[in-house]
């Protein structure tokens, strides 16, 4: 499974943690308390974009007043709770990350949460140190479906695109690997079950869990 691989990135939410829910109830209670229903097509269209990519689609499409750094620091502050308490790790992620610096296989990650965040969750779970790197979508030009975050993990781990896979949950990051020119393996997840033939399709291999797969 993993041979002729050197390194293997990460997607953050959804790939190691269980976490897309935190996002949607988030979106939802943003924009209630703005006078806004949750659109239909929100979470696909924003879906892949950076912390503050994210944010200019909000200020735009719902006219906000409010800068894009107080729209970013809002939504800061509402998901310290929750990665605080309520976000798991998903099954299977410390075995494998144990398995692959077993192999000398070097980690990083590429992700479109903040780096703040993103380091208390590894932290909080004793992850952390099995990464190289952590890069987020705001560090680069473009987000996800763009391969920039990507490119630049690969290219802090002293690889080759073509030495590297990427786990990734949505389409959106599955497409911006294989842009990259990188292996990717899908991880399902609740939040993105609807576009599953989608994913699978366009990934080298579609996992159920991360389970057993060391």
């Amino acid at each position: 499974m993993f041979n002729n691989i050197e390194g293997v990135i990460f997607d953050l939410d959804g790939t190691l943690i269980d976490s897309m829910w935190v996002w949607y109830e988030i979106d939802v209670e943003f924009l209630g308390k703005r006078g806004f229903e949750l659109p239909e097509d929100l979470q696909r269209e924003i879906e892949g974009m950076s912390f503050t990519e994210t944010a200019n689609y909000f200020k735009e499409r719902f006219d906000l007043d409010e800068t894009i750094e107080e729209i970013q620091a809002e939504w800061d502050e509402m998901t310290f709770d929750y990665y605080k308490e309520r976000v798991a790790l998903k099954e299977g992620v410390k075995e494998l990350l144990d398995y692959l610096s077993k192999k000398n296989i070097k980690m990083g990650i590429g992700t479109s949460n903040t780096k703040e965040r993103t380091i208390d969750i590894l932290k909080k779970y004793d992850i952390i140190h099995y990464f190289e790197t952590i890069r987020t979508s705001c560090e680069v030009d473009r987000g996800k479906p763009y391969p920039d975050v990507f490119l630049k993990v690969a290219e802090d781990l002293g690889l080759r695109a073509n030495e590297c896979l990427v786990f990734e949950d949505t389409y959106a990051g599955v497409l911006a690997a294989k842009r990259a020119g990188m292996k990717v393996f899908a991880v399902a997840d609740e939040s993105s079950n609807k576009y599953k033939d989608e994913i699978s399709e366009l990934a080298d291999k579609y996992l159920g869990s991360l389970n057993r797969i060391a």
